[in-house]
């Protein structure tokens, strides 16, 4: 993992005080280091109680709906660590008082890399083939799990998933957009509002599977954690397949899409989306139903989650100039999944 050079700052000695508190102890003669990754969420590599641990806020400034969710996510790793290997341990979740104005959790360290829009030092295209398989496979165990049996069958509403996603998401991409919306917007909207597909059993759901939430140890060829669970909800296994296919952008793609960069799908052989598939296919059994439609949807969450990034970017609450020009690929991107639109009836 990397590191960033300009750490946003943190009141580590109140925070230390807080641990305090609670039976912990801060070693803050090691410096906090705040990982490079995330375009949000404000991670940290920190000493907590003689090893390390992973330190986690949501970033300053007014937040997206239903993102950055610090309560969320320690709830489900409360419950979901000991049935799922994958998800790290929670050590401490602060989600009231906080003496940082800000909720914030400490959770279990684990080994690996999380793989972005290059490969790091390492990796090569050559292991494509085990990383798809290595996500799909944790996407299907996780799709497996019975909520109930792990104490997160009131984690969401168990039916009404696509109609539900589909007015929350014409609601923030209404204000996201605002008067820019693009002009794939609208005609996307009724697309999908015409060809609701029926509810599938209610599974539990990431809401993010990609490989820089996935972390990853090249030699063992084996994944050693699934990280961001802060929008885990219920919901069909259809949509957390097509969030993944959303971000894999192929070189076919429209070029005003490559700039993502969510995945190093753009290198010169990288398999296309279809492997996706034949990875979580394997490991699941099956395809799930309605993926056409879910995949629209995915791609509409995208453009509005990259929106509101660069509305917060706009407003000073994020910093870098990575942000500047996510406005037009978030057009993009709509303008890509409308193409695709006749593949969702």
């Amino acid at each position: 993992m990397s590191f960033r050079p300009d750490a946003t700052p943190q009141d580590w000695p109140a925070i230390a005080a807080h641990l305090a508190a609670a039976g912990h102890r801060l070693d803050l003669s090691e410096a906090p280091r705040q990982f490079s990754g995330g375009l949000a969420n404000l991670n940290y590599r920190v000493r907590l109680d003689g090893g390390p641990a992973v330190f986690r806020r949501p970033p300053a400034g007014p937040l997206a709906h239903g993102a950055s969710d610090m309560a969320r996510e320690a709830k489900v790793l409360g419950r979901l660590h000991p049935h799922f290997p994958l998800a790290p341990r929670l050590i401490h979740a602060c989600l009231e008082d906080s003496p940082i104005d800000a909720p914030f959790q400490l959770i279990e360290w684990r080994p690996g890399h999380a793989v972005g829009g290059t490969l790091p030092q390492g990796f090569t295209v050559a292991d494509a083939g085990w990383m798809a398989d290595a996500l799909c496979s944790a996407m299907a165990g996780l799709h497996a799990l019975d909520p109930e049996a792990v104490g997160l069958g009131d984690l969401g509403k168990p039916t009404g998933f696509a109609e539900r996603q589909l007015r929350g998401w014409t609601k923030r991409a209404g204000a996201a957009f605002g008067a820019d919306a693009p002009p794939a917007l609208a005609p996307l909207l009724a697309r999908l509002a015409e060809t609701l597909p029926q509810d599938a059993p209610a599974r539990l759901l990431h809401m993010d599977p990609k490989f820089d939430n996935l972390l990853l140890d090249p030699e063992a060829r084996i994944a050693t954690a699934l990280i961001d669970w802060d929008m885990g909800t219920l919901g069909p296994p259809a949509f957390d397949l097509a969030v993944l296919l959303s971000y894999w952008i192929e070189p076919s793609d429209p070029a005003d899409t490559h700039s993502l960069e969510a995945l190093p799908s753009l290198l010169p052989g990288w398999p296309g989306r279809d492997a996706v598939l034949d990875a979580y296919a394997r490991a699941a059994g099956t395809l799930p139903p309605a993926l056409g439609w879910h995949l629209a949807l995915a791609r509409l969450r995208l453009a509005t989650a990259w929106m509101q990034l660069y509305r917060l970017w706009q407003h000073g609450s994020l910093k870098g100039d990575r942000y500047s020009g996510f406005s037009h690929l978030a057009g993009a991107i709509l303008a890509h999944a409308l193409e695709h639109s006749g593949d969702i009836g």
